[in-house]
């Protein structure tokens, strides 16, 4: 009985070790992304004009491509994709280094 007792508090010892090591391990968000990093983007469903309203003129407006019409424009830290002329998605241009 005494060896099974041993055993249970070794594997238990164990686990707390692990669980700890674990969470030492996780990244904080603090270190991960500063409040200087973030980007404001259009959101999804914004018109042209809207976005041209909010954020000026882009750098370049690139022609629509395919059908249903896919047409981009190019700003300093996003670009951001329309169809037609509403905004489907932006993605953020990677940070220069």
């Amino acid at each position: 009985m005494e060896r099974h007792s041993l055993l249970t508090l070794l594997f238990g010892l164990l686990f707390a070790v692990s669980a700890v090591t674990g969470l030492a391990d996780t990244p904080n968000q603090t270190e991960v992304a500063s409040p200087a990093a973030v980007v404001h983007t259009p959101r999804r469903g914004a018109t042209m004009t809207e976005v041209e309203q909010t954020y000026g003129a882009p750098l370049e407006k690139l022609a629509p491509v395919g059908n249903p019409p896919i047409s981009r424009w190019k700003y300093p830290d996003f670009t951001v994709y329309f169809e037609h002329q509403y905004v489907i998605h932006a993605v953020v241009a990677p940070a220069s280094r």
